[in-house]
């Protein structure tokens, strides 16, 4: 190997699994960035330093590439804190690069990162330089192989010493899967003698490849299918009843409830899935096919360690026969064609500002229909997944989610921006309160995108606490939000925009649609904080439910 520094050694490491770095640049991370760029990696700039890691956890939702993300050490590690909290629990790979104390010892300024970091859950691996390259390798392989975000630390004193050489092997970095039967001959059985099955998907399925097997394997049964919100549309066809959870219809959770055998493929079943313990019926059997090492839910009766698409193929090739319960599906079909849908909202509310739910619908015929939604998270976080045509899971990026975090979203679609490589539209939904959070990336996000449309649904509000709380009796007055005129700024930083106050107002969109679609528009959705989203009325009725029986 030719000569390098400690941190052009990382650099060169890291460039042989990621080809993008998200960040902000201070004394910690400099001989980094100066590296990085030596080696070939993109860097896309951001303005807060939580966006380092929001961007590169997105681009990886959005691509399924590694992407890293890098900060200074102290307050720019501090900064970065939320999201990778949220990339741990979202089981998200991604790499935090980032500067340290030095070798001879903490300064005044320097915290402990490495314990702040273990307290989130994230691991720390710290660079030498005898074993720079070695150390960057094995960072990126536990995070490939956990599924999980760590820390590359290095240490500030040895940033821009000469490394030593190393004989490194080919990048190799996979994800660890434990294809194993066990169970699968059980499960079989139990789809084959089904009459109303159920196969219900997440995201490890999507992550696994396994849309093509699950699908023929619920035409093969006679199966209806779902998904979570992250594996939307992954097995959208013939019997396909949508989101299973708070996103979902009424009539779907009803035959879901019916089902009397449910597979569930790579999918946590947690509470927002299982609609608080009422989604699935009391008497169904429920087989789930997941990487972990047991079952994630006390409601799982066979659980296969497995990887999905390899378990999958392996269930094809043991369930025999054609379509067992196309009556089923038959039925679930009229069922779906005749129940009500999501409500459409109204046209008229008590304070004269948009319904958001006929907002969201007259935005679905609106926008492009190559897009990949982005979303913060808050009060409005169900109306895309809801109303809009998400094509694929890998077009639906929620960073913030895991961790009930809002502020997330203008960082996200800068990831999710650079990711896209294919002529789609980035399309971001904000609340105000979140989008005032992460306002400095709205110029990162101009910087990055080549054709954006942020859609910020503003009640001058932060809207879930005034249903929760508000409706409670409790002071109002800290959940406002002064009016703020988000177009105004947006042109300020040279993004086209406009007001929405009607729907007719919708015109201005469609005009930079029609023109092209190119750069970044930013339209001010005037909404009214009058509408509740079911799914929080659902969430709100599992608390008091709760609440009571701990009361008793």
């Amino acid at each position: 190997m030719t000569s390098l520094t400690v941190s052009g050694r990382v650099a060169q490491v890291l460039s042989s699994y990621a080809s993008d770095v998200f960040g902000v640049m201070g004394n910690g991370n400099v001989y980094f960035l100066d590296a990085a760029e030596q080696q070939g990696l993109r860097f896309t700039p951001v303005r807060h330093e939580g966006a380092a890691i929001a961007a590169a956890d997105a681009y990886y939702r959005a691509s399924g590439r590694l992407a890293v993300g890098t900060t200074t050490y102290g307050p720019g590690y501090t900064n970065a804190l939320t999201a990778l909290a949220e990339a741990v629990q979202a089981q998200i790979p991604v790499v935090l690069v980032t500067g340290d104390a030095p070798t001879s010892g903490a300064r005044p300024w320097d915290v402990d990162q490495t314990a702040i970091a273990a307290g989130l859950g994230a691991a720390t691996f710290t660079v030498t330089r005898d074993a720079a390259g070695a150390i960057t390798r094995q960072t990126v392989e536990f995070a490939v192989t956990r599924s999980t975000a760590v820390v590359l630390a290095i240490p500030y004193d040895l940033a821009a010493l000469e490394a030593a050489d190393e004989d490194l092997p080919v990048a190799s970095a996979q994800q660890a899967r434990d294809d194993g039967d066990g169970g699968l001959g059980q499960a079989a059985r139990l789809l084959a003698g089904a009459k109303r099955p159920l196969i219900l998907a997440g995201r490890g399925a999507h992550l696994a490849g396994a849309g093509p097997e699950l699908r023929e394997l619920a035409d093969r049964l006679g199966a209806l299918t779902a998904g979570t919100a992250l594996a939307l549309n992954l097995l959208n066809g013939e019997g396909y009843l949508g989101v299973a959870g708070g996103f979902g219809t009424d009539t779907a959770a009803g035959l879901m409830g019916e089902a009397d055998v449910v597979l569930v493929a790579g999918a946590s079943l947690s509470p927002f899935t299982l609609r608080f313990g009422h989604l699935i019926g009391p008497d169904a059997t429920v087989i789930q096919i997941d990487t972990a090492v047991e079952p994630t839910n006390p409601r799982v009766d066979v659980f296969v360690q497995a990887d999905v698409k390899s378990a999958a193929s392996g269930l094809l090739s043991l369930v025999e026969g054609e379509a067992a319960a196309v009556a089923w599906r038959e039925e679930a079909s009229k069922q779906l064609a005749a129940g009500p849908g999501h409500d459409l909202g109204s046209t008229e509310t008590v304070d004269g500002r948009l319904d958001p739910r006929t907002l969201a619908t007259a935005l679905d015929a609106v926008l492009p229909v190559r897009r990949t939604v982005v979303q913060d998270g808050g009060h409005f976080i169900g109306w895309a997944p809801m109303y809009w045509n998400i094509p694929r899971p890998q077009d639906l990026v929620m960073v913030g989610t895991a961790f009930q975090s809002i502020g997330l979203g203008l960082a996200s679609a800068v990831g999710a921006a650079r990711a896209l490589e294919d002529g789609r539209t980035l399309v971001l939904a904000s609340g105000d309160g979140g989008f005032l959070m992460g306002l400095a990336d709205l110029e990162s996000l101009i910087g990055a995108s080549r054709s954006a449309i942020v859609v910020i649904y503003n009640d001058a509000a932060y809207g879930a606490e005034i249903h929760q709380y508000g409706s409670q009796g409790l002071s109002e007055k800290p959940m406002l939000i002064p009016e703020v005129d988000f177009s105004g700024v947006a042109r300020a930083l040279g993004a086209e925009s406009a007001i929405i106050r009607s729907l007719a107002d919708l015109d201005a969109l469609t005009e930079w649609i029609d023109a092209g679609a190119k750069g970044t528009f930013v339209a001010d959705c005037r909404i009214t904080s009058s509408v509740r989203a079911p799914w929080l009325s659902e969430w709100m009725q599992a608390s008091q439910a709760a609440k009571a029986a701990v009361a008793r």
